[in-house]
């Protein structure tokens, strides 16, 4: 499979909210309804005024062209990191993380620590990251020499 990152297009951004939604009742079971349609709208004012605020948003497009996921970073920070549910599991968030801290010089990202999913994905890399420092995993496979300095932050 190969994995496509690109910045987004105008034409991503309708759909980019309803991936974002997919992807966090998938994911966010501490959010209720009420939390869904107040960060729901957030969501699509972030998209709409990317340009203007300084955030960088990659999307990952499957074989057809689609959205598969996307991130997006601001002021070295990840922002956000999505995957549509039915792309979870094949690499996608990697791939988008990946690209974040090599293209986009992502160093921080905060991780709610009521989405243990979460925890434990940047956890793995974190720690993979570390391995490969110490020559204890290669890095070549996990990609981690550009981790230097990422932190995972309970929030």
């Amino acid at each position: 499979m190969s994995i496509a990152i690109d910045a987004s297009a105008p034409a991503d951004h309708p759909g980019m909210p309803r991936l974002w939604e997919r992807s966090a009742r998938a994911s966010h079971h501490f959010l209720g309804e009420d939390d869904i349609a107040e960060i729901r709208s957030e969501v699509m004012a972030a998209f709409e005024a990317a340009a203007f605020i300084g955030l960088a948003l990659r999307v990952a497009r499957n074989e057809e062209g689609c959205v598969a996921g996307f991130a997006g970073t601001m002021d070295g920070k990840l922002e956000m990191l999505f995957i549509d549910p039915a792309s979870r599991g094949r690499g996608w968030g990697r791939a988008l993380l990946v690209h974040a801290v090599d293209a986009l010089s992502a160093s921080r990202v905060d991780v709610n620590e009521d989405n243990p999913e979460a925890l434990a994905f940047y956890r793995a890399w974190v720690s993979r990251c570390a391995a490969a420092r110490r020559g204890m995993a290669p890095a070549g496979r996990f990609r981690c020499c550009s981790w230097r300095g990422v932190r995972v932050e309970r929030t």
